[in-house]
Order: C-alpha cells, then structure tokens, then sequence
C-alpha cells in the first residue's frame, strides 16, 4: 500500500495551461482585437459613404464584389506565399497596406475630393490584402501556442471577434454622426497599428525546412493534401454545402424579410445582433465543453442548422426569428471552433498556409453563388428559399453521417 501511494505520488501530473498565459498569444489577441474593434468602423462607415456617394444599392452590390474577386482569387496563392515567407510579416504588410488606403480615403472624404472609383479602388485592395492576410493568420497562429491549447485559443479569439462585432457598430455610428464619415475611416487606420505593433514584438514561426518549389506546384501540393486526407476532404465539402446554404439566405433572405414582413430596420439589427451574439456564446461554450467525438458533434450541428435555417420561413414574429437565429449562432459559433481547432492539429505545418487558403476558398468562393441563387430564389418565394436551403443542408448532413472518417473525427 505504501509503495503504491509513493508510486502514485511521484506520478507527474500534466495539466495544460490556458493560452491566456501565454504573453505572446496574449498580445497578439490584444493587438488583434483592437484592430476587429477599428474594423467595425470601417463596415459602418462604406456602406453610409456608398450611399452617400451614389445613393444605389446596386453600387454598393458592385463594391463588396470588387474585393470579393480578388479574394477569392488570389486566396490560394496567398496560402502558397504564407508557406513559403514568415506569415508574421505578412500580415505587417498587409495590415500596414490597409492602414495607408483607409488613410488615403478619410483624408479624400475629409477635404470632399473623393470620387466613387476610389472607392472600388479600396475595396480592391482590402481583398488583395485578405487573399494573403487571412490564411497567414491561420498559419501563424499555432506556432504560438501548443497543439493542446488550440481550441482554448481559437475560443478566446473567437469570442473577442464576436464582442467587437456586437459594440462596434454603436459607436462607429456615433462618431459618424458627430464627426463624420472620415473620422470613422481614421479610427480604422489607427486600429490597424495596434496590430502591426504587436507583430513587430512576436516572434516569427519557425523556418520550414521544405525546398522551395514553384509557385503553382506549391498550390497543387496544397490541393493535393486536402485531396488526398479522406476525412479533410469530406469535412471541406460539408462545411462548402453548408456555407452555400446559409451566406445568400442570411445575407438577402433576412434582410427582404424585415421590410416586407415588419417594415423596420430596428427589426433587421435585433436579427443580426441575435446571430452575434449566438456566435458568441457558441465560442464561449467551445472552450469550456470538452467533446471527444467532433465528428458527430459536427453532423448533430448541421442538421440542427438545416431544421432551424428550414423554420424561419415559416415563423411570423420578429422575436420568435430572433431566437431561432441565436440558436443558430450557437451552434455554428461552436462548431467553427472545433473544426478550425481540428484542422490546425492535423495538417502538417509546411503545408499549414496552404491547406488552409484551400478551405478558406470554398468558403469565400462560394459566397457570391449563394447570394446570386438566394437572389433568384427570394424574388420567387422567400419561404420556399429558406425550406430548400434548409432541406440541403439536412441532406447533406446524412451524405456526411455516411461517411465512417467524418464521423470518427475525435
């Protein structure tokens, strides 16, 4: 008996330390912050400037999609580049790109000399600049934090997002009423320091000691990863079916739906606040809810998706659509944790940028066909959209619950 107390004793006790702790992660999610916190400025402010500028919708339509396409496009080649140099300087450069344009057009917007093709011109170059951001920051990352604080961090990071996504907006308004459009503009551009600050003092991840390869056989390898992992692969296509279904019917069918059906924008902003803060909980509940089976988790929560996405059609008070839509958040909030945290544990990390531009693409790819079919769709009938939406995505929860390696994924 003593000899096995002793033995138990002298057992060591691992025990995983919150990413929090980490000071390089913890400024890296400050700096971060702060610049999603500026970003809230900069999505209330070109909307208002568009409309101020040209009073169309279609205008604004046409903006969004002059940097939708240069994301979507490049979004491969910044994953190959992200591989291939330090993601940390990058996302300086990107971030320090980003700070010159919204710079340039608060100063425009300032002495009143802009003109609407500058403001294509930004939206151009924010694409630009997220085609090689984004999937440098998914590659940098990791390289901070150990493979077991992953999901922890991504809650963490998660949840600061949807924060700054749900107290943004209020008083980016506010300074827009009471200073102006520019000043929203320059609150962005500072925003954007905070993070380059915090990179200058992050290290770089280590070298990948990978030869160098040309730049479309390094694309190729990427897409060959994906390709060639069964349960990456299904789980892509899971995730691109599901994004297809959701972005055009929240985006377009949310917004028809509160000016035919209520007539009030207030209704519209109770909407989207319920899916924020949804997402948020969702991600809160992510890095405390330890599940060993994601795979099943994933599945229960698309067609949980797909039923709640179904009913909204069907549902005629704002606050019962609003609940609906919390629930929604929720689960996807939760979900995207565990599935990011997944993908960021199994990839290798000399493909980690690139593996990741591909899965980003499908999802920012998809975008603008999901807005186009939802279009189509809303002018037909709004609630036949959201029940054909809704249907999919249950139906391609059950392709995927076919597949033994997407329900195995622990």
């Amino acid at each position: 008996m003593a000899t096995a107390t002793v033995s138990t004793a002298t057992m060591p006790i691992t025990t995983v330390e919150h990413p929090l702790r980490n000071p390089n992660y913890r400024l890296w999610l400050i700096g971060g912050t702060i610049s999603l916190l500026g970003d809230q400025f900069y999505f209330v402010a070109l909307p208002w400037l568009v409309l101020q500028q040209t009073g169309s919708a279609v205008a604004m339509g046409a903006i969004m999609m002059a940097g939708a396409i240069p994301r979507a496009l490049l979004m491969l080649m910044g994953g190959a580049v992200s591989d291939r140099m330090s993601p940390r300087k990058i996302m300086m450069a990107t971030a320090t790109a980003r700070t010159v344009c919204v710079t340039v057009i608060g100063v425009l917007v300032w002495v009143r000399v802009l003109r609407t093709w500058e403001l294509y011109a930004l939206a151009f170059a924010f694409g630009v600049a997220d085609a090689f951001a984004v999937p440098a920051q998914t590659a940098y990352m990791p390289s901070l934090l150990k493979r077991e604080q992953l999901v922890a961090a991504s809650s963490a990071s998660q949840s600061t997002a949807q924060i700054t996504t749900i107290v943004g907006p209020v008083p980016a308004g506010f300074v827009i009423k009471t200073l102006g459009v520019a000043w929203a503009f320059f609150v962005d551009a500072i925003s954007f320091l905070f993070i380059v600050g915090a990179l200058w003092k992050l290290p770089d991840p280590p070298k990948s000691q990978t030869a160098r390869k040309a730049m479309l056989h390094s694309i190729a390898e990427g897409i060959a990863y994906v390709g060639n992992d069964v349960p990456l692969r299904s789980l892509m296509l899971l995730v691109t079916i599901l994004n297809f279904c959701i972005a055009g019917p929240v985006s377009i069918g949310l917004a028809y739906l509160t000016k035919t059906r209520f007539g009030s924008p207030a209704d519209y902003g109770i909407l989207i606040s319920a899916v924020a803060a949804g997402s948020l909980l969702g991600a809160l509940l992510a890095g405390v809810w330890k599940i060993r089976q994601r795979g099943v988790m994933i599945l229960l929560v698309s067609l949980a998706l797909g039923v709640c996405l179904g009913s909204i059609g069907l549902l005629g008070k704002v606050w019962s659509i609003a609940s609906v839509l919390l629930i929604m958040g929720a689960a996807a909030g939760m979900v995207n944790i565990h599935i990011g945290a997944w993908i960021m544990q199994r990839i290798d990390v000399a493909v980690r940028g690139r593996v990741a531009s591909v899965l980003m693409l499908a999802s920012f790819g998809i975008t603008p066909i999901s807005l186009a079919v939802a279009g189509f769709l809303v002018a037909w009938s709004l609630k036949l959209m959201f029940l054909l939406a809704g249907g999919l995505m249950v139906l391609a929860a059950a392709g995927a619950a076919l597949q033994k390696p997407v329900r195995e994924i622990e």
